[in-house]
């Protein structure tokens, strides 16, 4: 039986149609939730030679918390346009490649649940075991009635093992590689965050990360976002950026460099003018109101534009010397795990 598409996947398969032949497009998987039949894309543009640095975009990973999805399929219908006229960013592209999963759990977006179909909050659904937490929004087997469910500790969702998959393919390889997965929800500020999540420890290119952080301040001192490892807020079971992050480390070492990004949107701002928001069931993790949703549709493309500059130009933040990266590493350790 076929089914209208759900307005997020419908804008998504029209971004896919005016895109044509200038992307390449895969349905990476497809899950069924009752009778209906839901594909995962993957868009993807650039070179696929092995040696260009990648940076990735990933959202809907909870469905409830749309508005990740809408921000990147936001920011494909500017990329459209500027594939039509602007020779610089085609230029960009020959030497990159870009990377895009709008919807990583359609289920989830299509009901307007946290969980995909079975009750799984994917990003509790790797194998990783915090260090010291046992609260119940850590992750649990307990049921999947209940929220922020792990799932079968044998095997990973296909939602989740698709998104791996992504990366394992076209990030794993690369020299550089970014990720960015989008959510919303956790208090009024906008948040980059990087691993760990399951423990307070250190990464292993916490200089680099450090790096990046400061070229950014330089280049846009006033800047909202609060870049921090997540563990700073809460540490949680079952991480997904914390397993690809520490397999990619496992294989790679230090000979090339992954930086998984989570921007977690700050909604309760949104909540702020209009609290009665609260009682609708997107309020909390979605701006209802037009204007507010405009605004936060064009809020980040200054981070994505800045994002893919210090991709292409990485000399200053993740080509350090051993000097350079000692100092870094002291003054990260400094500012986010001296206490």
């Amino acid at each position: 039986m076929s089914h209208k598409p759900f307005p997020e996947l419908a804008l998504l398969e029209s971004i896919i149609a005016r895109l044509g032949d200038r992307a390449r497009v895969e349905i990476i998987e497809r899950v069924t939730y009752k009778d209906r039949e839901f594909p995962i894309h993957c868009i993807v543009l650039g070179s696929m030679s092995p040696d260009v640095p990648v940076l990735a975009y990933f959202g809907g990973v909870h469905g409830l918390e749309k508005i990740g999805s809408e921000v990147i399929l936001s920011y494909l219908q500017t990329i459209v346009h500027l594939l039509d006229w602007d020779q610089e960013f085609i230029q960009r592209l020959s030497r990159s490649r870009l990377v895009f999963v709008p919807i990583v759990n359609p289920v989830g977006v299509y009901r307007g649940t946290r969980s995909n179909g079975n009750g799984v909050d994917l990003m509790r659904n790797s194998p990783v075991e915090s260090v010291g937490n046992t609260r119940l929004y850590s992750g649990h087997r307990l049921s999947s009635r209940l929220p922020w469910y792990r799932g079968d500790k044998t095997c990973m969702e296909k939602e989740s093992n698709a998104l791996c998959q992504v990366i394992f393919q076209h990030l794993f390889n690369a020299p550089l590689s970014i990720s960015v997965d989008l959510h919303s929800g956790f208090g009024i500020h906008d948040r980059l965050w990087f691993p760990y999540a399951s423990c307070k420890k250190p990464i292993d290119s916490l200089p680099e990360v450090y790096a990046w952080k400061r070229l950014f301040d330089q280049c846009y001192p006033n800047h909202f976002y609060k870049i921090e490892p997540m563990s700073m807020e809460y540490v949680i079971n079952g991480d997904l950026w914390d397993y690809l992050y520490d397999d990619f480390t496992a294989q790679n070492g230090k000979a090339k460099l992954f930086l998984p990004l989570t921007l977690e949107m700050g909604s309760w701002q949104w909540l702020r003018k209009s609290p009665l928001h609260l009682f609708q069931r997107h309020g909390l993790f979605h701006p209802l109101l037009p204007h507010r949703q405009q605004r936060i549709l064009r809020r980040h493309f200054t981070l994505f534009d800045f994002l893919y500059r210090s991709l292409l130009y990485p000399e200053q933040w993740a080509c350090l010397q051993a000097s350079q990266r000692s100092v870094y590493a002291q003054q990260a350790q400094e500012l986010w795990y001296a206490k």
